[in-house]
């Protein structure tokens, strides 16, 4: 019998990083466990929190308080999860209960509520009174209460004629339908039956259906195919022929059954790495492979045949994906292949559908998950192999506390399970590429594609050389020549560029003045369908100015290229075709993705315009020219990581052509044809990349030859923010060791957003005993700074600088 235990309450400050110990009411002892979210009272409110350890101790001098209320009746979190919190508290420098609360799906969050309730009537003046209602009771919301009304409340709390009440709720809410329950044997429907007169049709067709029944049924499925109505059932309930109870539905994320498929044979390579991963899973050792295989080489079908294994030895499979747009398709892959014991969780489910999702894998009602990044805390026991598609994704690093990587995440679930992790990818990350290669991970090779077909042919445009020779800007003379081809041959097409919107940018031809967002330091972009200037940082929005603010001009230019400016142009070149567009503004709406994916495989259209996010994973076998508008949009940026990254997204996109038995070709524009990362992407050559981009990061002192920190400082005054960091700096100084690399304080590339400055410091090291001392020591210290508006972050290996 527990008669304490110690809560992380849901606050994230300093002092509640470690549990508070509660006392447990003598009728929960026998009930409460670890793992239990609780409420319980927190200076003058009520929170939320996660038990995280029980005891018959008490703490010597401490005067407990007593457990509100249970809010869960069996624990939401297992003694893995919070292992795995205490571990990402160490890895993140993150607040205990973010990384709590991080394995839940959003709707198992707490929300707060305020009201204001009334005491003592007697004390509040009349003309007050009729504010509070018949209940004496209103919501405390400081948006909507007038500053007059704040004033009376806060003199009446004080002289105790009202207090504060905070309340807690939760957005998690089980979907309930209807059911109809027969209430009589067949044989006394049919008894029922001869007592009605002849022209009562329906209660007559009633009774026959009531009697067809041997147990209870779906309201819905009762009524279907019949001429009955909701208010028929309600009167034969009041006469006793029947009952109807509320049960709990889980909601379908999947919008359409899936046919089911068969493994095919395998590929002498494939054969290879399945064997290799079996064998890991059969005898439960925690092996990370490196699975490179280029573009259509079948790693999917590796993925399919070691999960089948995982499930022969009554374990599960988690398998994530780094985009939401890639899952509809292999999500549909592993249903064909599992059926109905596949679970997904990605961002585009609705709030209700993660949480019965959530719910199946917790209650071992799904035994493969299929997701993105935060899948990888899926609530699965037993876990008999993990698998990371597409590993070199940055979307698999969190952007906000807690600031993991799903791989790292991965790799310790692994451990903790036994079982083994596969990364796989066309263009592994180059440091996972160099741990395979010093043996930290098993290296597994496809080289060849599935189809006995070579990758697809890959020409390069020097758009420099073509400028003034186009129909249209964007558009070179054999990209389009190429285009109108496979079109005539009822073909289908893939452009990428990664820029919404239409326009980069508008700007005045008589002085040169740029409409800049009043938030952020970045132009306006143009968005031709909203007739809307908007800052893709902060989310401002103007009109599109119909004259120059600064000199009042009337000659506004839009310059630069967005995917809203090429679907028209695409217009121009071939009006015949049938254009669909990928991007954040046609995909904000739920379910746009398959529909947009759907759409194209049904060959109701010809071409595919999208950003990055058309460029992986995804399979038309109709695909034969894939055009890439402008290689260079991330080349130049200010990070050591653009050249990789543009001969991934490059390679990746180009794998989309020729993946059945037709002939790929792939045509490039670029500015930057010399560039060793285009001139590689071009040749489809990952292992010279590897060696040149390695060269380069040896001699400039970057991963993977170095660790990294990225601490980041932001605040409403500049000053303020490099004061920071500048003491940051010399407390670095002063620890780190010659070996280490201190780069800044230097502003990052968009200094200002949303009117704050942000400035960054980096940590580049290989051992430095003291630094983690440190830094959780800096995370503590990030409290008293928000005091001075000013937030510090503190983020390991970061994707970007």
């Amino acid at each position: 019998m527990s008669k304490y235990v110690g809560v992380i309450v849901d606050v994230a400050t300093q002092q509640t990083n470690r549990p508070y110990t509660y006392r447990v009411p003598e009728e929960l002892t026998t009930v409460v466990a670890p793992g239990m979210r609780v409420e319980v009272p927190f200076g003058r409110r009520q929170v939320q929190g996660f038990v995280v350890e029980t005891t018959d101790q008490a703490p010597e001098g401490v005067k407990l308080r007593s457990l509100t209320r249970l809010v869960d009746v069996n624990p939401v979190l297992g003694e893995e999860q919070l292992q795995l919190a205490d571990w990402l508290v160490g890895q993140t420098f993150a607040f205990k209960i973010s990384c709590l609360q991080a394995m839940l799906p959003a709707a198992m969050r707490a929300q707060y509520q305020k009201t204001v309730v009334l005491v003592a009537p007697e004390k509040v003046p009349a003309d007050v009174r009729p504010l509070f209602g018949e209940k004496g009771e209103i919501a405390f919301d400081d948006d909507r209460l007038t500053p007059a009304v704040m004033r009376t409340i806060a003199e009446l709390q004080r002289s105790g004629a009202v207090k504060i009440v905070y309340h807690v709720t939760e957005r998690g809410r089980k979907k309930t339908v209807p059911q109809v329950v027969p209430c009589k044997t067949a044989a006394e429907y049919r008894e029922l039956a001869t007592h009605i007169r002849t022209n009562a049709v329906r209660q007559r067709e009633l009774l026959d259906r009531l009697a067809q029944l041997d147990a209870p049924v779906l309201q819905a499925d009762f009524l279907r195919g019949t001429h009955l109505t909701v208010a028929h059932l309600r009167t034969a309930e009041k006469q006793g022929w029947l009952t109807r109870k509320q049960v709990e539905q889980y909601r379908d994320p999947f919008n359409a059954p899936v046919k089911k498929t068969q493994a095919p044979p395998l590929m002498p390579d494939q054969e290879k790495a399945v064997t290799a991963i079996t064998a890991a899973e059969k005898a439960k050792t925690p092996t990370p492979f490196l699975l490179e295989g280029v573009t259509g080489s079948g790693k999917t079908e590796v993925y399919l045949q070691t999960i089948a294994a995982a499930l022969k030895y009554q374990r599960t499979a988690l398998m994530l994906v780094p985009e939401i747009a890639l899952t509809p398709q292999m999500v549909n892959r592993v249903r064909g292949r599992f059926g109905h014991q596949v679970a997904v969780l990605h961002s585009g489910l609705s709030v209700g559908e993660k949480y019965d999702e959530w719910r199946r894998i917790a209650r071992g009602e799904a035994q493969v998950v299929v997701g993105a990044r935060s899948a990888v805390f899926a609530p699965l026991k037993n876990i008999g192999i993990i698998i990371i598609d597409e590993e070199h994704e940055g979307s698999y690093k969190q952007d906000s506390m807690p600031r993991y990587h799903a791989r790292d995440v991965a790799l310790w679930r692994a451990r903790y399970h036994q079982c083994p992790v596969v990364l796989g990818s066309a263009t592994p990350a180059l440091e996972s590429r160099a741990r395979a290669q010093k043996g930290v991970y098993q290296w597994l090779r496809l080289p060849h594609r599935i189809n006995g077909q070579d990758l697809p042919r890959v020409q390069l445009v020097d758009m420099r050389r073509v400028m003034g020779k186009t129909q249209v800007a964007d558009f070179s003379p054999q990209l389009v020549t190429a285009l109108r081809e496979r079109l005539n041959r009822n073909e289908q097409v893939v452009l990428m560029l990664n820029r919404r919107g239409y326009a980069a940018f508008a700007m005045c031809r008589e002085c040169g003045f740029v409409v800049q967002c009043p938030n952020c330091d970045i132009s306006l972009t143009f968005h031709r369908d909203r007739q809307r200037m908007q800052c893709h940082y902060c989310g401002h929005e103007q009109p599109v100015p119909q004259k120059c603010p600064q000199c009042g001009s009337r000659y506004i230019g839009f310059y630069g290229t967005g995917t809203q400016k090429v679907a028209e142009e695409l217009h121009q070149l071939v009006p015949a075709a049938r254009v669909l567009r990928m991007d954040v503004d046609t995909t904000r709406r739920k379910g746009a993705h398959e529909r947009i994916l759907e759409q194209f495989g049904n060959h109701d259209a010809d071409v595919l315009l999208g950003t990055q996010m058309i460029a992986k994973g995804l399979d038309f076998p109709n695909v034969t020219l894939v055009g890439v508008l402008n290689a260079d949009t991330g080349l130049s940026l200010p990070d050591f990581r653009a050249s990789e990254r543009t001969f991934q997204l490059l390679t990746q996109v180009s794998g989309r052509a020729g993946r059945a038995d037709k002939a790929g070709e792939v045509i490039i524009q670029t500015f930057n044809p010399d560039h060793y990362a285009i001139q590689l992407a071009g040749k489809q050559d990952y292992e010279g990349f590897f060696v040149r981009e390695m060269q380069v990061r040896h001699q400039n002192d970057y991963p993977p030859y170095f660790y990294t920190i990225q601490l980041t400082a932001s605040g409403p005054k500049e000053a303020q923010v490099l004061r920071v960091l500048a003491k940051v700096r010399g407390e670095l100084t002063r620890l780190l060791s010659p070996q280490a690399r201190l780069l800044g304080p230097t502003p990052q590339m968009v200094t200002r957003v949303n009117n704050r400055y942000y400035y960054q410091l980096i940590i580049k090291y290989k051992q430095e005993p003291q630094l983690q001392a440190y830094l959780q020591k800096l995370a503590l210290r990030t409290q008293r700074l928000s005091r001075q508006q000013i937030q510090l972050t503190i983020d390991r290996d970061p994707q970007g600088f």
